[in-house]
């Protein structure tokens, strides 16, 4: 499981949509083989065919699509935007923080989602997201979960 590497992880990331945040976070997977280029488009057009049924919190996204659109390997990139983007969530809305889910299989999204959320349901963790300069202390976020 590649799971907030360092080469999975971008801090203040300029993007000019919902569509393009969705793809540098995922290109962030494609670049380590994690996920094939079909998974970004097949997250986009998730996006576009179902809303934005994964902004899950507040400032919080969680693009992903099916393990057959692309999955190499169980995967987790992240992405801080620049400027919050507006993805269309009435209560979650603008989101600043992305990440693209790979999984391969059920139990893997679940592991994943486990993760993330241990992680992301603490207010201290999305704060020191929020102020990190360094991935070291991203991974320091990270290595207390």
């Amino acid at each position: 499981m590649k799971f907030l590497e360092e080469s999975l992880v971008a801090l203040d990331v300029k993007a000019s949509s919902p569509e393009d945040t969705i793809k540098l976070a995922g290109n962030l997977l494609v670049n380590e083989n994690a996920v094939d280029e079909s998974y970004v488009e097949a997250m986009i057009q998730s996006y576009k065919k179902n809303g934005p049924y994964f902004v899950l919190a507040p400032s919080i996204a969680l693009p992903h699509a099916r393990p057959e659109d692309g999955v190499n390997e169980a995967s987790v990139s992240f992405i801080r935007l620049k400027d919050p983007i507006a993805f269309g969530s009435e209560m979650n809305d603008p989101v600043k923080f992305v990440f693209a889910l790979g999984a391969s299989s059920s139990d893997e999204h679940l592991q994943i989602l486990q993760k993330l959320i241990m992680l992301l349901n603490d207010q201290a963790n999305v704060k020191k997201l929020e102020e990190a300069t360094t991935y070291q202390q991203i991974k320091e976020i990270i290595g207390g979960n």
